[in-house]
């Protein structure tokens, strides 16, 4: 945190206002840098570690030039002034939450744009006239082709993790969509780091730019401490795991695989420390409800993906463990950038199997991190002090079946379901099923509407590992179009069960006990 306030830096009285009562006045570097260029409209390339600010030192201008240049206009429906491209549904929706505020000062409305959900909320919104549109490439293309949006009003863009979004098959997106927009307008690209094709952007979209770079390009958080722990195998790994997990503050667990976050964050929660999960194979409202789980503090722990690692904003998040270690540098920083945010401390810690100390060795090498390492169990006088108080145990929520269809749904009794269960086990020995069992004629599985077997009707498409189509953004599956969006409530906190429909899900888990 700098000396200099926002009033110094010439911010706009509208905006101050609404800094001061969410306790900002003074500057983190990244803004002292970039405001006196961004608030005149310059193009701008900022560089900043992970936490240092970005989000508020382009919202910030992008509110302050709109709103002046809006003030006594119209808004037109479908035609947006200002636009933010980010990689991910959960930055997406944490810029929006910066940007909303500010741009409420002026009278301005923004919306989010990504895929994943109904695109009926997002079409309305744009048809009302929306200002400032926060969007993932991929869902952001596929309503510009369907005629619902436009960008030929658009006089500020932001790109959001601009390393990112020059990689992993963003940059065709990004580029089509950029030679959408108005080439005379103000262009910010902010990223923690400025490599992979963002010169590609640089050189083709912004005009005489100022580049700001208020630290190296992999610089670690000053005020982040880094471990690492070398474990004898998987069963000393799992205790230290549960250990580490334990302590009463907010922590983040990385894992390589979904299937591997989901089973972690089930075990812990059995174990009397409340879990959630966040990986590409939730839908958007288990996403929303995990994280909010999460930052409410209903769940301690969150065990995620790297799909986490540019997405959860969270503050006070004390310590991100590395159950299993990145892949690669890069990962291991934005890994690590989820504690010791905005000037507060946070300790990272690396979990080291046999056999995986030269990978590791590497990966802090090219991180630019220095740890030794440590070999520990779970009652070492390391971890003790690294977890501190440990957080009282909660009993886990019981799951209390429930029926799959009352008398009144669909014209089907219990007792009907036992009839319709009889007719097919009789079918299935003799050859010929009665009508209401799950098996038809010449013991051939019954079908319904579509021509589909019955025994299709229940399940989930599985999900690749990796997307062809730009952006995490559309990761998550939509679920059974039959029962999307109708709840019917659930007993909240991690582990609890949510009723939709006729289907009993455990949340986060995809489990279901119903047809």
């Amino acid at each position: 945190m700098s000396d200099i306030t926002f009033r110094t830096l010439g911010v706009p009285a509208p905006l101050l206002d609404v800094l001061a009562k969410d306790g900002k006045t003074e500057a983190f570097p990244i803004q002292v840098d970039t405001l006196p260029d961004t608030l005149a409209g310059r193009d701008v390339l900022g560089r900043g570690k992970t936490g240092s600010g970005k989000t508020l030192a382009f919202s910030i201008p992008m509110a302050a030039r709109l709103g002046g240049a809006l003030a006594g206009g119209s808004r037109r429906a479908g035609r947006i002034l200002g636009l933010v491209l980010a990689p991910t549904r959960e930055l997406a929706t944490q810029i929006n939450a910066t940007l909303e505020p500010l741009a409420s000062a002026y009278g301005m409305t923004t919306t989010t744009i990504f895929g994943g959900v109904n695109q009926n909320r997002q079409v309305a919104a744009l048809k009302a006239g929306v200002d400032i549109v926060v969007a993932c490439p991929g869902r952001l293309e596929d309503l510009m082709q369907q005629g619902f949006v436009k960008l030929d009003a658009v006089e500020i863009t932001v790109i959001d993790e601009a390393d990112h979004m020059a990689d992993l098959g963003f940059l065709p997106s990004v580029t089509r969509i950029l030679d959408k927009t108005p080439r005379g307008g103000q262009r910010m690209l902010f990223s923690a780091t400025l490599d992979n094709g963002v010169d590609k952007l640089v050189n083709r979209f912004l005009e005489n730019e100022v580049l700001h770079s208020v630290d190296e390009a992999h610089s670690p958080v000053a005020a982040m401490t880094h471990h690492v722990f070398h474990v004898d195998g998987a069963d000393a790994k799992k205790e230290l795991v549960k250990t580490l997990a334990s302590g009463t503050s907010r922590r983040i667990l990385f894992m390589r695989t979904k299937h591997h976050a989901k089973k972690l964050a089930q075990q812990l929660t059995a174990q009397g420390i409340p879990s959630v999960d966040l990986h590409g194979n939730l839908s958007q409202p288990a996403r929303d409800r995990n994280l909010a789980a999460f930052a409410s503090g209903a769940a301690k722990v969150l065990v995620a993906t790297d799909v986490a690692a540019r997405g959860v904003h969270v503050d006070d998040v004390e310590l991100v463990i590395h159950v299993d270690p990145p892949m690669e540098h890069k990962a291991y920083l934005h890994r690590s950038g989820r504690t010791a945010r905005a000037g507060a401390e946070g300790s990272v810690v690396t979990l080291v199997l046999p056999g995986q100390e030269k990978d590791v060795k590497d990966l802090l090498r090219k991180a630019a991190i220095t740890a030794t390492p440590v070999k520990v169990s779970a009652t070492s006088p390391e971890v003790t002090e690294l977890v501190g108080e440990v957080a009282a145990y909660v009993q886990p929520a019981p799951t209390v079946e429930q029926p799959r269809r009352g008398q009144g749904q669909g014209g089907r009794s219990q007792g009907a379901n036992a009839q319709r269960k009889r007719a097919a086990r009789e079918g299935a020995a003799g050859g010929q099923a009665g009508r209401g069992g799950e098996a038809g004629r010449g013991g051939q599985p019954r079908k319904d509407r579509s021509g589909r077997p019955a025994a299709e009707r229940s399940g989930r498409p599985a999900e690749p590992s990796h997307t062809s189509r730009p952006a995490r953004e559309n990761a998550a599956p939509q679920g059974n179009p039959r029962t999307s969006g109708r709840r019917a409530g659930h007993s909240g906190g991690a582990g609890g069960k949510l009723m939709v429909g006729s289907v009993v899900r455990q949340n986060g888990t995809g489990r279901r006990s119903g047809r």
